[in-house]
């Protein structure tokens, strides 16, 4: 980013500035913004500061002209000097605010992070037994359901988080889990009762657990399937249900999503070419579900769609496919830039979306890119606490590295409800 050096003397509302100066040591919410007003420079100048960077792509204005040397040494009005510094401490108090709700905030995505890892560790768990010890991995997974529907259920004031996904499972977990946390989200906005959300996420869970008597070659080819590949393939569903026909406890509703997950709601999926309303409704949920998280994470990595894109294609191009009320929660809830998006702001910024806010769809928290500051405290903004909007997504491959590596956008987008830590 192109920039001139300019004494503080000839700035004006409209400049677009970089301070000289640390994160910490100014009461300013970025290093780099806009000016809006004379308070602001006279701000600046009561920090001491001489000089300041001037971004003329991103400023309204031209810069004040030079003035001729003045006498520096001239009396300061106390009068205002005392009202500078109380502007001052404000600034600063309501900054340290920021500061501290910044760190609640990671602390809060921390255990979230936890959890995640621990029903994923979990979730393998479950999968490992089912054909050993069925009996267990039920009882296990009713458990695990128990917990996440808790945690979806005990406010109102739900958060969707962007996860790290350290990890080393197997994808096979992280889908299940993905297609039940999102599958549980619509449940919830839909009202669905406790025990229908939980029959929901218990039937997500094991949509493709008929997958484990498929050949890992295939499951996991990273090239187009040949045409008895694909076939092979779909088989998961009837291997599905044949495993569960084993488990006496095996609950029905699931039976009908693992055999059903795949048909479409113009008649085109398999394996019985279902339409509309003969499509169980649990099916038809984790149906959308599925190919949402299919489409950012196929086997063929240059196919992979960042979140933004999946929704829009969906929404473009699966109208005719999934149920139009289960299409439309996913495309809201997820918000018009899902979590996993790397954004350019209204202010010229750069931040990738963390997370969306059941009450505020439109304003997610955003974590930004600024190299003045270490990544590791890096600021996250409430967009709905700014009047900062956002302009529109962008790849990742097009971002700069040293932008890239300090965003890390997710490879794997997993996601996860906050607790009520």
């Amino acid at each position: 980013m192109a920039s001139i050096k300019i004494t503080v003397d000839r700035l004006q509302p409209g400049l677009h500035i970089r301070l000289p100066v640390k994160w910490n040591d100014h009461p300013f919410l970025f290093n780099s913004f806009k000016i809006k007003s004379q308070d602001q420079i006279t701000m600046i100048r009561h920090l001491g500061i001489q000089h300041v960077f001037l971004n003329t792509n991103q400023s309204d204005v031209e810069p004040l002209p030079p003035k001729a040397e003045e006498n520096e040494n001239e009396e300061k009005d106390v009068e205002q000097e005392a009202i500078l510094a109380e502007e001052a401490d404000k600034l600063w108090q309501e900054k340290q605010k920021r500061i501290e709700r910044l760190s609640a905030y990671r602390r809060k995505v921390s255990a979230v992070e936890k959890e995640f890892e621990r029903s994923l560790s979990r979730m393998r768990a479950v999968m490992n037994k089912i054909r050993s010890r069925p009996v267990d991995a039920v009882n296990e997974a009713s458990v695990l359901v128990e917990d996440i529907v808790d945690t979806l259920l005990s406010e109102d004031n739900v958060t969707l988080h962007l996860m790290n996904g350290k990890s080393e499972f197997e994808d096979i977990y992280f889908h299940s889990l993905n297609v039940a946390v999102i599958s549980m989200m619509i449940g919830k906005v839909k009202e669905y009762p406790p025990e229908k959300i939980k029959q929901l996420a218990f039937a997500a869970l094991f949509h493709d657990m008929g997958k484990v008597r498929v050949p890992a070659a295939i499951v996991r080819k990273q090239t187009q399937l040949t045409a008895p590949e694909l076939n092979y393939l779909k088989l998961h569903t009837k291997y599905g249900l044949e495993l569960a026909a084993n488990i006496d406890s095996f609950p029905e509703t699931t039976k009908r999503v693992i055999e059903q997950h795949h048909e479409l709601n113009d008649g085109s999926g398999y394996p019985n070419g279902l339409k509309g309303a003969e499509i169980d409704e649990l099916a038809q949920i984790v149906a959308v579900a599925n190919a949402f998280d299919n489409l950012c994470h196929p086997n063929i990595p240059s196919e992979q769609k960042i979140p933004y894109i999946a929704l829009s294609y969906m929404f473009k191009n699966c109208k005719h496919l999934y149920d139009p009320e289960n299409l439309s929660i996913l495309v809201k809830f997820m918000g018009v830039f899902p979590p996993g998006t790397v954004v350019q702001l209204s202010n010229e910024m750069v931040g990738l979306v963390i997370s969306v806010n059941a009450n505020n769809l439109l304003f997610p928290n955003v974590l930004i890119y600024d190299p003045s500051v270490p990544r590791n405290q890096a600021p996250i903004i409430d967009l709905a606490d700014k009047d900062i909007k956002i302009v529109n997504a962008i790849l990742p491959n097009k971002l700069p590295d040293k932008i890239r590596e300090y965003l890390n956008p997710r490879a794997r987008v997993s996601y996860f409800f906050e607790g009520n830590e």
